[in-house]
């Protein structure tokens, strides 16, 4: 037995399949919840750059709670499943591609997941339909005592 019969137990996953065959099957997640300045009705050009590099599957809804930051709305989790933050769903054509110049965008370094003000993080994402889809959603990191919240859970542009 030479070298290249050997086993590389190093690339063996605990299933005993080769982990570089397993991160073949490995995608990243493709769909984005947005819900202030990426959306439609907001007019920004970096929306329309999302809008030429994704498909719009149609508005959804995220469990938080929405806020006024500035120009633009900052969503934060909420513990109670009635409280909703409403956007529009995507699926990215090329999502590592894409959410390397949306994290930039929000401020996120090449190689990080959050900024001081934001963070992109992985959450269940509702269709009108019904569907429940996990998405890629922007949420804000800083503080809320003082901000104003959209009760709504609706931004609009403005």
């Amino acid at each position: 037995m030479d070298g290249r019969d050997k086993p590389d137990h190093d690339n063996v996953g605990i299933d005993g399949q080769s982990l570089k065959i397993r991160e073949v099957g490995m995608t990243m997640n493709p769909h984005l919840f947005v819900y202030g300045s990426l959306m439609a009705s907001a007019g920004h050009a970096m929306g329309e750059r999302l809008r030429r590099e994704a498909r719009l599957l149609g508005a959804a809804t995220i469990q938080g709670r929405l806020y006024k930051i500035s120009w633009y709305p900052g969503a934060v989790d909420a513990a109670e499943a009635t409280q909703r933050v409403h956007g529009e769903l995507y699926a990215l054509a090329e999502p590592a591609r894409a959410l390397a110049w949306l994290d930039r965008y929000e401020g996120i370094a090449p190689g990080a997941t959050r900024s001081a003000e934001y963070e992109r993080v992985e959450r269940p994402v509702h269709l009108a339909s019904g569907e429940e889809i996990v998405a890629w959603v922007y949420l804000y990191r800083g503080d809320v005592a003082r901000l104003s919240a959209v009760p709504s859970g609706r931004w609009v542009a403005g």
